[in-house]
């Protein structure tokens, strides 16, 4: 999914730290296109906190009727320096890329793209289901490896019991489950359904932070409340994590991964090293591929799309800084 915002500059979000160490980041609502955008909720990232491992980009949208025009309509656009991870609770995707992949993302399927040095794609959602609802992420790339050709990968994991909790894990490793998709740091996705009044306690590396994407229900992380729609966040160092529904079943995402320990500039839809470097990017996106000057550049093209590439938004008059 790309960051349509016509000005993607910084946003001051305060991050609120509860007395046991969990941070609750309130998401803001982000229009994704154009009269009839669809709203998402971004809980990250916040000037408070850019990073969850490498997780550096989080979406939520939905629940929304998908068989109207343009629920999800966005056009072809660049990415690089990071991996997309598309997840459906509802709904179904129709995905194009330059590195030739078409695929329909739909429910419990991860669609892992792989951006590396350069790639653009597009996603348009299909009226076949009555709703759409998910969550779009990405994932910076280390430096080691943020120039990896492009690739595309999905995958459709099996549930596995937590405790009360049911488990489909996305990425990486997690209650004897894993992921065969590609991840260039240590990482952990996973879909978690807990029903009304459900406890589960997760066996996780210390080594990593932790993540809660609240969909739905108003859990307990590690004693501290995450209303639905927010973001709560768990530093490195316990070796379990343990959540807890109400009265409301809870539906969510748990992401984490070890500290990326590099600073990254991100701006619009790239994620570079220095100012220099992704306003090279935009300058190569907006020459070969909006004025046409070099369709098989940087970002190649994308067959099948009926319209054109989205334009870069102009640079702020500011130096971009690094997050960490």
């Amino acid at each position: 999914m790309s960051n349509l915002e016509a000005d993607p500059a910084e946003t001051v979000c305060v991050a609120e730290p509860t007395p046991d160490g969990v941070e609750i980041l309130e998401p803001r609502e982000v229009p994704l296109g154009g009269p009839r955008a669809l709203p998402v909720l971004r809980t990250l990232p916040q000037r408070a906190r850019s990073l969850v491992g490498a997780w550096c980009f989080v979406d939520s949208y939905g629940p929304v009727a998908s068989g109207r025009a343009g629920a999800m309509d966005v056009p072809p656009h660049p990415h690089t320096g990071l991996q997309t991870v598309s997840w459906l609770y509802a709904g179904e995707i129709e995905h194009r890329d330059s590195a030739g992949s078409h695929a329909l993302i739909e429910p419990g399927q991860v669609n892992l793209m792989t951006a590396g040095a350069g790639i653009q794609h597009s996603e348009v959602s299909t009226d076949r289901a009555r709703e759409l609802h998910g969550v779009q992420l990405w994932i910076a790339l280390p430096d080691r490896s943020r120039n990896v050709t492009p690739f595309f990968e999905s995958f459709t994991p099996s549930p596995v019991a937590v405790g009360d909790a049911t488990v489909r894990v996305f990425v990486g490793e997690l209650a004897g489950a894993s992921s065969p998709v590609s991840a260039f740091t240590g990482l952990v996705g996973a879909q978690v359904d807990l029903p009304a009044h459900g406890v589960a306690e997760f066996a996780v590396d210390p080594r990593f932070e932790h993540g809660f994407v609240v969909d739905a229900g108003d859990p307990l992380l590690h004693g501290s409340v995450v209303p639905a729609g927010r973001l709560g966040v768990v530093p490195a160092g316990p070796g379990t994590l343990r959540l807890e529904a109400g009265a409301t079943a809870v539906r969510g995402l748990l992401i984490g991964g070890e500290p990326l320990g590099e600073p990254i500039v991100m701006w619009w839809n790239f994620v570079g090293r220095s100012h220099e470097e992704v306003v090279a990017f935009r300058q190569q996106w907006q020459a070969e591929v909006i004025d046409g000057a070099n369709p098989v550049g940087r970002f190649g093209s994308v067959a099948g799309y009926p319209g054109a590439a989205l334009p870069a938004p102009e640079l702020p008059n500011v130096r971009l800084r690094p997050r960490d």
